[in-house]
């Protein structure tokens, strides 16, 4: 059982960098890092809504779960 970070996948599709995002949003760049390698152990709610809200998307398209992962 996992949860799949697909953060890389929504920046792609919007066409931006990650640290313009990490900087829009107000984190660091190391942070945003280890949440788009799927590294992190726990993420703010208010990080999660100013990544959405950034990447105009849901927070399904950011985070997804697998059994078989």
């Amino acid at each position: 059982m996992s949860i799949i970070v697909n953060l890389d996948v929504m920046l792609a599709k919007r066409k931006m960098k990650s640290m313009a995002l990490a900087d829009k949003i107000g984190i660091t760049r190391a942070n945003l890092s280890i949440l788009k390698s799927g590294k992190a152990k726990a993420i703010r709610f208010s990080t999660l809504e100013a990544i959405c809200k950034e990447l105009d998307c849901q927070p399904s398209d950011i985070l997804e779960y697998s059994s078989n992962k």
